[in-house]
């Protein structure tokens, strides 16, 4: 066998939607989409969060997919919101668990940061609550109650 070397590529200008390649994507965070959906968590933490925003002015981040990153950053180890939005911007699995495409812009930790401010840490502890509630096992992990916690949003 040769030893294959890499040579400059001229990349195309555009890409049909049809031929970006899609990863298989992660099977738990699959799963606990699933399971996030069935329990109608966006449903819920919109109607949680609602009295705490304006009406008009400019959209935040949908409280869904912002608690779906506090869950990544959970799941995966990651203690600074920063660390976070760039493990989500960073992967394709990730993106499809928060429902962002490849052409829109994932959220800043400068946004996470707003509404960490804006929230009280009692929502905070009534969606973690509503999670650990449904008390079931993704993928043949362990179940989410069992898990040892690993990061807690800090008060500023």
């Amino acid at each position: 066998m040769a030893l294959g070397k890499r040579t400059a590529q001229q990349k195309e200008l555009f890409i049909p939607t049809t031929q970006i390649v899609t990863g298989p994507g992660h099977p738990f965070y699959t799963k606990l989409n699933e399971v996030l959906a069935e329990a109608q968590f966006d449903n819920f933490v919109e109607e949680l969060c609602a009295p705490y925003y304006k009406e008009g002015g400019r959209p935040s981040i949908p409280p869904g997919i912002y608690f779906r990153m506090l869950f990544i950053g959970y799941f995966e180890g990651l203690d600074s919101q920063r660390g976070i939005a760039w493990r989500c911007a960073d992967s394709l699995a990730l993106r499809t668990f928060l429902g962002i495409s490849l052409t829109e812009g994932t959220p800043v930790h400068a946004s996470m940061t707003i509404i960490r401010q804006r929230l009280p840490e009692s929502i905070f502890d009534k969606v973690f609550v509503f999670v650990l509630g449904l008390n079931r096992t993704c993928c043949g992990a362990r179940p989410w109650a069992s898990m040892p916690p690993r990061w807690k949003p800090t008060r500023p």
